[in-house]
């Protein structure tokens, strides 16, 4: 599960011109869902995204997280984080398929609801064509990937 989170002063989303959700100073976090995530991808972007430190206290950068604040996150699904290109065309194949995907989603939003204030966390239109206005502060953007499973080893005959 990969998330890209920026710091915003105020962000939106708007489907066909209609707000769908918006939130003043905090986080806009865009998550990808690969195929093979599952609800512990889940749980550790959850922790990271209301643990990071990426705002100021006292004049020291980098010394509250936006839990800390009591700010807003708003979060967007955005499939295209899980690409590789074909030449010079995107190839999505890595991303996890629709309701599959949106069950993921709806279970991290429900996380992050539980794990903070639920009216506190935001989120745009699963599978719509949005548009997504963000007021980045600083800017500060910073990308987070769940750590890939370890396979034990498997025994091999010799």
């Amino acid at each position: 599960m990969r998330a890209v989170i920026q710091r915003v002063k105020a962000a939106k989303v708007t489907v066909l011109d209609e707000l769908v959700s918006s939130i003043g100073p905090g986080l806009c976090v865009l998550v990808g869902i690969k195929t093979t995530d599952t609800t512990a991808d889940v749980d550790y972007l959850v922790r990271k995204i209301l643990a990071l430190r990426l705002f100021e206290d006292d004049g020291k950068r980098w010394q509250k997280s936006v839990k800390d604040l009591q700010m807003e996150v708003l979060c967007v699904s955005q499939f295209t984080l899980y690409h590789r290109l074909k030449g010079n065309k995107p190839d999505f194949s890595a991303a996890m398929k629709g309701d599959e995907a949106n069950q993921l989603y709806n279970i991290f939003l429900d996380r992050l609801r539980q794990s903070y204030e639920e009216y506190k966390i935001k989120d745009g239109k699963f599978g719509a064509y949005m548009q997504v206005h963000i007021e980045n502060d600083g800017p500060v953007t910073i990308e987070l990937e769940s750590p890939v499973p370890k396979h034990s080893e498997e025994c091999v005959d010799k």
